[in-house]
Formats: C-alpha cells, structure tokens, sequence
C-alpha cells in the first residue's frame, strides 16, 4: 500500500503542515488507498515532508508527488477545467504557496506567543538542558530564511496591506461556487485548503487569519472541506 508520511494532526487542522495537508487530499481526490506514517521525517529525500513510498518509488514534494500520481495512475486532477481555468489553477496555487505560506511560517516562529503554543512542541524530544539552545538557533534560521525569502523585510502595516489584497483575491476568485474552479473539486482545492486552512487555525494571532475571518466565503470554505475531506480529523485512516 501507498505510504505518505506526515508530520500528524496538529492546531485543529489535518496535519502540522500545508504541504502535507495538500498531498494527503491529493490522495483521496485520486480515490487511492494509503496508509499515513508519522516516522519518516529523519529519512526525508528532500529534509522535508511530505513524501510517500509508492510500492518502492519514493516520491518527494507534494507538487512531485501530484505529478507522480497523474503519471502512473493516469488521474487528471483537472478534469472538466477548461485550458485557461488549468492555467489559472496551477498559477493560483503557487501564488498561495510563496505568499500565504511564508506569513504562515513568521507567524507561527517569530512570534513567542505562537511559538510556545505551537512549533516548540516538536522539540520535546530534545533534552531540556540542550532544547532552548536547539529552538533559538532553528528560529534564527528560519529568520534567516524570511530574511532572504523576502517576506521578513516587510514591515507590519506592509504586511497587512498585502494579505487583505490576498486574502480578498482568493475569496473573490472563490465567489459562491463550492470549490475554486467550479462544482467539483480539482488538483487546486488540494492546496487552496492546506493554505487557508493553515492560515486561519484559530490556535494562532495572524494578520492574515484576521484577513480571512472578513470573507464568510473563505471560512465556510474551510469549514465545509474539513468536514467532506477530512472527517477523520486526518487520523491516517486513509481512504
């Protein structure tokens, strides 16, 4: 069977991790049994999750593994979308990725109250003496990686000028269909709710949370695909 291997449920939603969130639903719209394993961080090809371990083939990145899925298993995950719509999916879903992700990982590591409600678990298993030591110096790379990234140069109210401009495109793209591109879901929900609903987990205080709490469309969004996708609370049940 199919492995994918997570971080876990985490701060209410399916898995610590959009990326992870992503590639799990990508599995259960392509309708393919899998298994979900929480150990496999340590042996990740890339250093990061997600992955999976397709009967041997080991695939990382979760657009790798939506590739992967469509070549072997011939599932188009846009099917019914017109060429221009595919276009404006695929583009939908990286602006998603490079933009709300990265307020998502500042908010969750630069902030200290955040820190401590979230990211610190996940050193818990280092030694005490040595865990304040191990988490300054992971926050200081990743604020190094903001840094470079871009999105730790911008000043708060910069900030929040652009989320609302984001947040505001994603929900007037969305309108009042049920999924982004139309009646049924496509390969571009996969990541729309990873990304949103990783935004607007009420465990932590983010602008861009705020921002999504101005679109009833956008929270419904989240709420009726947590509940379609994930009913199992992403327990690793499968499908």
């Amino acid at each position: 069977m199919l492995t994918l291997y997570t971080f876990g449920p985490a701060f209410g939603l399916p898995d610590a991790s959009p990326f992870v969130v992503k590639a799990e639903m990508l599995l259960k719209l392509a309708g393919l049994p899998y298994q979900t394993n929480r150990g496999g961080f340590r042996r990740a090809p890339k250093g990061k999750l997600p992955y999976i371990d397709d009967d041997g083939e080991i695939v990382a990145d979760s657009t790798l593994i939506r590739l992967h899925i469509e070549r072997k298993y011939g599932f188009d995950f846009d099917a019914g979308l017109s060429p221009e719509q595919r276009g404006a999916a695929w583009m939908f879903e990286k602006a998603l990725e490079d933009h709300f992700y990265w307020h998502v990982v500042q908010a969750r590591w630069c902030d200290d109250e955040n820190f401590a409600k979230g990211p610190a678990s996940f050193f818990k298993v280092i030694p005490w003496p040595v865990r304040p030591l191990a988490q300054a110096f992971i926050r200081r790379k990743v604020r190094g990686t903001l840094h470079g990234q871009g999105t730790g140069r911008y000043t708060p109210p910069e900030q929040a000028q652009l989320l609302r401009r984001g947040a505001q495109a994603a929900a007037q793209l969305l309108g009042d269909k049920p999924y982004f591109f139309g009646d049924a879901p496509c390969g571009a929900d996969a990541t729309a709710f990873g990304f949103i609903a990783s935004a607007a987990s009420p465990n932590f205080r983010m602008t861009l949370r705020d921002e999504i709490e101005l679109h009833p469309n956008l929270t419904a969004y989240v709420a009726r695909m947590h509940r379609e996708f994930f009913g199992d609370a992403g327990d690793g049940s499968g499908v």
